[in-house]
């Protein structure tokens, strides 16, 4: 079900779905990336490399920390698998350009995961 849901996130995006691993990790782990490849020292849910070589097919890693995934669902009193959803699919808008490192961006970007959201449940 998430395979196909992620698969048409991605058509309707208007791109091709070429390799695209999840890796589910910890809080340390992933900090450890955090500061080794962004130079940040900060824990965070999701970490997205973009390694496409095609401007239509979209392709690259999204690591994912399970501890903040639990931890977010937490504190928004939100399922686990929902908060999980909302991640995978930022990872992918990541990767078919969505950025989000102004608050404008962060509207859009919010806008669209809730889009991508709602198709899962159609």
């Amino acid at each position: 079900m998430l395979s196909s849901w992620i698969a048409n996130v991605i058509h309707k995006e208007r791109f091709k779905a070429g390799s695209i691993n999840f890796i589910l990790c910890s809080d340390d782990y992933l900090l450890q990336i955090n500061q080794a490849y962004l130079k940040h020292d900060t824990y965070t849910d999701i970490i997205t490399f973009n390694h496409s070589e095609d401007p239509e097919t979209i392709e690259g890693d999204i690591y994912i920390s399970i501890e903040r995934i639990k931890e977010n669902a937490s504190n928004l009193n939100i399922p686990f698998e929902k908060e999980l959803q909302r991640v995978l699919v930022h990872g992918i808008l990541h990767l078919t350009g969505y950025s989000d490192k102004t608050d404008k961006q962060k509207k859009v970007m919010r806008k669209k995961e809730d889009d991508c959201l709602e198709m899962i449940d159609s």
